[in-house]
């Protein structure tokens, strides 16, 4: 991914917030000359002095015996976005674009035979605030035959890039038109994400 220094998110936290509310990502690695991907979600623990993303696969994808043998690996979280049609512009000359927020992880990945703390970080992170949250013990005897299908992970994370494009080069009046635009299509995600980067920027 082109990293452009304008649409840098202006620190850590907006990385984290992005893992957090979008935790489905791909884990995206190569092994003799073929790539393999895997749709996942993950959870990132950076309370940690070495921060890394927490998952775990199925025993039977070939993607975990790849990784024993080249643990190297990218990571691919997407947050909101969405499409910028000039039809909402006052200038016309506008060209459409996509907005979107993004960050990639270099990762290593070492794993786990017990994946219970996996499967309990994972739960927890997706039921955490639901009115009678569930629990991973409430599976009763399923839950071993669960486990022992799955393997678990920890991708310590070697490098990280991000990309918030949320209307930084635009002109006062285009920005405007383009908050307006998504307001009335209801894309409010994409709305308060570039009203939010706006704000980081002129230091409110």
């Amino acid at each position: 991914m082109r990293v452009d220094p304008k649409s840098c998110p202006r620190n850590e936290d907006a990385i984290h917030r992005l893992v957090r509310d979008h935790p489905f990502a791909h884990l995206i690695s190569s092994r003799s000359g073929k790539l393999l991907c895997t749709p996942l979600p993950l959870v990132l623990d950076h309370d940690v002095e070495a921060p890394h993303l927490i998952g775990h696969l199925a025993r039977s994808n070939p993607h975990a015996a790849a990784l024993v043998r080249e643990p190297r690996a990218l990571v691919v979280f997407s947050g909101t976005h969405g499409y910028i049609s000039p039809s909402w512009m006052r200038d016309r000359t506008q060209a459409p674009t996509w907005n979107y927020e993004s960050v990639q992880f270099d990762v290593e990945v070492d794993f786990d035979e017990d994946a219970g703390f996996a499967l309990e970080r994972l739960v927890a992170r997706m039921e955490h605030g639901r009115r009678d949250a569930w629990r991973v013990s409430e599976m009763g005897d399923r839950y071993p035959g669960l486990s022992r299908a799955v393997i678990a992970f920890r991708a310590r994370i070697i490098d990280t890039r991000a990309r918030f494009k949320l209307g930084q080069d635009e002109r006062a009046d285009v920005f405007d038109d383009i908050l307006a635009g998504l307001e009335r299509e209801r894309q409010h995600e994409l709305l308060s994400a570039m009203v939010r980067q706006a704000s980081r920027a002129s230091g409110d």
